[in-house]
């Protein structure tokens, strides 16, 4: 058997995702949810478009979906600064703009 027919090989280019992306997927209906950052108590936080809803992953066992339509957080800038104001970002958040925009708000803070 050659090696690229051997079961255990990958294709080139895919990745398995982390534990707390593949609990997002559970979560929400888009198959690849935006990663958009780490809070300050380290939970992910993933959107879905199609949902308008955020996964916000601690561990396996402690994840949940927060619609925002049920929240006073009704878009998704919203709850960035929600997040930020109760949490902090420890990484992110990687939403709209640019790397540019992120460079810039990080220098002016």
């Amino acid at each position: 058997m050659s090696k690229s027919a051997s079961p255990t090989s990958k294709s080139v280019g895919t990745t398995e995702p982390n534990p707390q992306e593949r609990t997002a997927r559970e979560l929400l209906t888009q198959g690849r949810p935006l990663f958009l950052g780490v809070d300050g108590e380290g939970a992910a936080h993933y959107w879905d478009s199609y949902e308008f809803a955020v996964a916000v992953v601690a561990t396996k066992d402690r994840a949940e979906k927060v619609e925002l339509a049920e929240t006073p957080y009704k878009t998704l800038a919203g709850w960035c600064e929600y997040t930020q104001d109760e949490r902090g970002w420890a990484v992110g958040p990687h939403v709209g703009g640019s790397l540019v925009d992120d460079l810039a708000r990080r220098l002016n803070a």
